[in-house]
């Protein structure tokens, strides 16, 4: 699999900035066949950074629900939590 595969996007949010902020730490929306090496060798090629580890977790797909009736449909994803090296770091909206 070629890197532009394995990342899909960016996850930005409240957690993955705090986490960005103190833990030195990214996170990606992966490929569903990604594991933990493939992300590793995508995001060290890509960045341009050294990558101390990576985690990964299963986001099922769910249904939403209000009300207790079923209106749509939360579509699943593999997240990836990548820990960078001390001094290295990705900005993502760089120059904005």
């Amino acid at each position: 699999m070629e890197n532009a595969q394995v990342l899909l996007r960016p996850l930005i949010s409240e957690k993955t900035t705090g986490m960005k902020a103190l833990g030195n730490q990214v996170a990606f929306c992966v490929h569903a066949s990604a594991n933990k090496i493939d992300v590793q060798h995508a995001v060290e090629r890509i960045f341009g950074v050294k990558v101390v580890a990576v985690n990964i977790v299963r986001y099922r797909p769910r249904q939403r629900k209000k009300f207790g009736r079923t209106v749509g449909r939360i579509s699943g994803c593999k997240k990836a939590y990548v820990s960078l090296a001390p001094g290295d770091k990705i900005d993502f909206f760089e120059g904005v």
